[in-house]
């Protein structure tokens, strides 16, 4: 954890959940809280409502899973940073490895997503990671850090970014990097960012994802520059969420 640095936990809840299930999990998660700051992250269309649920609850923030590039215009079946504020988001997960993935989004795209994000004030969450081969071959650090410097604009300390790293790998599979590996990491994303970003760099939260559960949060979190977690599938449990979030606190 960096020191002066308040731990997020926050949930990606991917492509899960219908209305009774998504405001059954957002009130479940607004009875915890604590030290840790707390986002939920449901898919578009339960932002709204989920959003609406959570008011007045200064415990839990809400964000999006993904945003266009453009603020409007001709693009059937995406979602706009207007758009994403007016239904109540705060924050809004760009890059994630899935969107790389699955729709061939390169770094060119992510900072463009993350200028618009910036431009409504929504706080991005960048990610940022290695696949296997990547790793094996000795690239991971080359990966990351040419993720960095092509999805972060200018603006990116001054908006209160976070940088979330998640190695392909791991996500879902309920494997983690060593300890080593996870620390080494950050130290090598945090050394970036306080190279392009000045002293600001220090205090952006780097988040690690992948495979975070409660039997592993609390050594993953103790970690230097580990400021908090992406958390998948598990955050779909509300115990589970909190648990990790009490973990982050304990630190």
């Amino acid at each position: 954890m960096t020191p002066g640095v308040r731990p997020l936990i926050a949930g990606n809840w991917k492509m899960h959940g219908l209305r009774a299930d998504g405001l059954a999990l957002a009130r479940a998660v607004a009875k915890g809280g604590g030290g840790a700051e707390l986002l939920v992250c449901p898919p578009f269309t339960l932002l709204r409502e989920v959003a609406t649920a959570l008011e007045g609850c200064a415990a839990v923030a809400v964000g999006a899973q993904d945003c266009h590039a453009a603020a409007k215009g001709a693009h059937t079946g995406d979602v706009s940073a207007p758009m994403l504020r007016d239904a109540g988001a705060r924050f809004v997960i760009l890059g994630h490895s899935e969107r790389r993935a699955d729709h061939g989004e390169g770094d060119a795209a992510v900072l463009a997503k993350t200028e618009a994000a910036m431009a409504v004030g929504l706080v991005p969450i960048v990610c940022v990671g290695e696949s296997e081969a990547e790793r094996l071959a000795g690239e991971a650090e080359a990966v990351v850090t040419r993720q960095l410097d092509g999805s972060l604009p200018e603006g990116f300390a001054a908006s209160g970014g976070v940088v979330a790293y998640e190695p392909v790998w791991a996500i879902g599979t309920g494997r983690t990097p060593t300890e080593a590996d996870i620390t080494a990491m950050h130290a090598a994303i945090r050394a970036r960012l306080v190279a392009r970003f000045g002293e600001a760099g220090a205090k952006l939260r780097i988040l690690y994802g992948g495979s975070v559960k409660p039997a592993n949060a609390a050594p993953i979190l103790a970690l230097e520059n580990v400021d908090g977690a992406l958390v998948g599938g598990a955050s779909l449990v509300p115990a589970d969420f909190l648990a990790i979030a009490a973990a982050a606190k304990a630190t």
